[in-house]
């Protein structure tokens, strides 16, 4: 597998465009995971997760991170869930 490929796969692009050259590729997957990281931003702070974190994942993983921060349930209070007892 080549990088541009992981990246088209990463993106999302892949799915809709799959013949893309490697230049056009990589410069409209920047400003997608750009998007789609902002886009995660926004979801996190409004279900309660941490907005730094999910901008990083929405950059990196793009539709992936969205689609998982979607999925996520609503955090009420904000709070992350109190930590389990050790065994």
């Amino acid at each position: 597998m080549t990088l541009a490929t992981a990246i088209g796969y990463l993106s999302g692009l892949r799915f809709v465009a799959p013949d893309l050259d490697t230049p056009t590729l990589l410069g409209t997957a920047l400003a997608l995971n750009i998007c789609q990281a902002i886009v995660c931003r926004l979801f996190a702070h409004n279900n309660g997760y941490p907005k730094n974190l999910w901008t990083l994942l929405g950059f990196i993983a793009g539709l992936w991170a969205v689609a998982v921060l979607i999925l996520l349930p609503h955090r009420p209070d904000g709070q992350p869930p109190p930590p389990r007892p050790l065994p």
